[in-house]
């Protein structure tokens, strides 16, 4: 493959995850991951930080989602309504990713230094879901447990969503989860 290809981050990616998965997270070497997309290692380096940043590099898309949904929800919404209304987008955006998916979350599971990463990027997402809540006017323990509680439901679903094949699924699989939790508090 020509390294002057288009989308040599998507390549990367792909690649990385192919090697993560085929002979571990911890065996795999960033100019393994290069060569194995055709291309260099200072390339490698322009796209991702370190191997890691492969797996963790939507995250930022991910709560920026969440964000816009709160920012542009009803005035009226409450707190949770809010923070739900990124779930039409946020499964939008994974439909077409599901064997990514998959695989991703096979291989942060094999490793608790990548189990450690997605915890931290799952209490980012809530720290500013919070702080758009509170823009919003939401009470501060009102808007963690909201921003909380959306995040958990989203992690909650996606791990239901990879586990099944439907990649349309995550949007129903979180209003589900939601409707769960609501009923368990009831």
């Amino acid at each position: 493959m020509s390294r002057w290809q288009p989308d040599a981050a998507g390549r990367l990616a792909k690649a990385a995850l192919t090697l993560f998965d085929e002979q571990g997270y911890a065996a795999t070497t960033v100019d393994e991951i290069a060569a194995a997309a055709g291309l260099t290692k200072r390339t490698f380096f322009r796209h991702f930080a370190n191997k890691r940043e492969v797996l963790f590099s939507g995250s930022s898309e991910l709560q920026q989602l969440f964000l816009d949904a709160v920012v542009g929800a009803p005035q009226t919404a409450g707190p949770i309504d809010a923070v739900s209304a990124a779930f039409a987008p946020v499964g939008q955006l994974f439909a077409r990713r599901l064997p990514f998916a998959r695989v991703r979350a096979r291989v942060i599971a094999a490793n608790p230094e990548l189990q450690e990463r997605e915890l931290i990027k799952l209490d980012t997402m809530v720290v500013a879901l919070a702080g758009a809540l509170r823009e919003r006017g939401v009470a501060d323990a009102e808007a963690v447990l909201a921003a909380e509680t959306g995040v958990r439901v989203f992690h909650v679903a996606f791990g239901r969503w990879i586990a099944q094949s439907d990649p349309d699924a995550l949007e129903r699989l979180m209003l589900e989860a939601l409707a769960q939790l609501r009923q368990l508090v009831a």
